[in-house]
């Protein structure tokens, strides 16, 4: 058996995590022969649902669950993780703007960055989902000075596998056979759905489908697809959300299907004449650990307007919190070296946790 990796994810007893964390203990995360560890982390007035959801996890008898810890205290949960996931965030209220959530969850965020830059695995992949994702990520990035920009991404997936689903709705095909969509930009009412290089059974998508249907319904359904769940249900998409980090990081891991690509949400490089520097979702191929964007795509007019308004709006956020985007992490963001990583995970064997934990098994020495 492999030797485990170290798994911390923030808002663990929310409602995208009950969904998450049992699908990781699975194995359909990172791969069915390899072991994990769970480090969860959470408000302390939310530590007991917490371990009741450990409770659960350590009664399912999952063969690569090889140790769960419990962390109110975030430098804590991230000492020595592989693989963060920043699901935990202060919501949306009634009334609030936009731009007063992306203040409220500013200084989280850096801390965060500061906290895995010091503590976590030098090969530590970032995945942040807690809203405004691409800003949050944009921000914990930028104060974590010792890694690559290309070590922290923002969730688009969800996004990415709405269009692939309703796409198969409308026209009767398998999800499967739906490949090459992208979801270009924010992860907002201004992301944008592209169906340009789409195809269905092998054949270029946009042809079977009504145009007027594609530019006046389909792009607006999939922009507002969130606020629908919620009129629906009262509640934000979490099974959808759990699942979209599943797909996101095991293909980040794992490497994405031949002839197709996924969308993620990573610094610009410039590509495709984005900003660079910002967080921005773009179509990219997974191997050996990293990815790459898909380069050589034609931008119609139409597609690009639409990529316009929400780099345009990316840049909005990011002067929003801009005295929270350190000067020396700049340079790195505008000019991307890319890593040479080998995809081999790095271990440190000297470990050693807090004493102070809510549940703590020892498979693991």
């Amino acid at each position: 058996m492999k030797r485990p990796v170290r798994i911390a994810i923030t808002g663990a007893a929310g409602s995208i995590s009950h969904s998450l964390l049992f699908k990781i203990a699975t194995g359909e995360m990172i791969g069915q022969d390899q072991p994990v560890i769970l480090q969860l982390i959470e408000m302390p007035q939310a530590m007991e649902p917490l371990r009741g959801i450990a409770m659960e996890l350590e009664d399912c008898a999952f063969p690569l669950l090889h140790s769960i810890s419990l962390h109110d205290n975030f430098e804590e949960g991230v000492v020595g993780a592989h693989y963060v996931l920043l699901i935990g965030a202060k919501p949306r209220g009634p009334g609030m703007e936009r731009s007063e959530l992306i203040a409220t969850n500013a200084p989280i965020f850096a801390h965060q960055g500061q906290a895995i830059n010091k503590l976590a695995n030098r090969d530590v992949k970032v995945l942040v989902v807690g809203n405004p994702a691409n800003t949050n990520a944009l921000i914990a990035s930028r104060n974590a000075p010792d890694l690559s920009p290309a070590q922290f991404t923002a969730l688009t997936r969800l996004d990415h596998n709405r269009t692939r689903g309703i796409m198969a709705n409308h026209t009767g095909a398998n999800p499967k056979d739906i490949r090459r969509v992208t979801v270009w930009g924010n992860h907002s009412s201004t992301q944008f759905p592209d169906l340009h290089h789409a195809t269905i059974y092998g054949e270029p998508a946009l042809p079977q489908i009504d145009q007027d249907w594609y530019r006046d319904t389909f792009i607006e359904k999939i922009q507002k697809r969130g606020s629908a769940i919620i009129d629906a249900r009262g509640h934000s998409s979490a099974a959808s959300a759990a699942q979209a980090i599943i797909n996101h990081m095991h293909d980040w891991i794992n490497g994405t299907p031949e002839n197709d690509w996924v969308s993620m949400g990573i610094v610009s490089d410039g590509s495709y004449g984005i900003e660079k520097g910002i967080i921005y979702s773009f179509p990219v191929r997974c191997d050996y650990g990293r990815y790459q964007i898909v380069q050589g795509l034609e931008i119609s007019e139409f597609a690009r307007e639409k990529m316009t308004l929400s780099e345009q709006e990316l840049l909005t956020e990011m002067e929003t919190v801009k005295d929270l985007l350190p000067k020396e992490t700049g340079e790195s963001h505008r000019n991307l070296s890319v890593c040479l990583r080998s995809g081999t995970t790095l271990y440190d064997d000297g470990i050693s946790l807090p004493k102070k934990q809510y549940l703590q098994t020892d498979r693991v020495r």
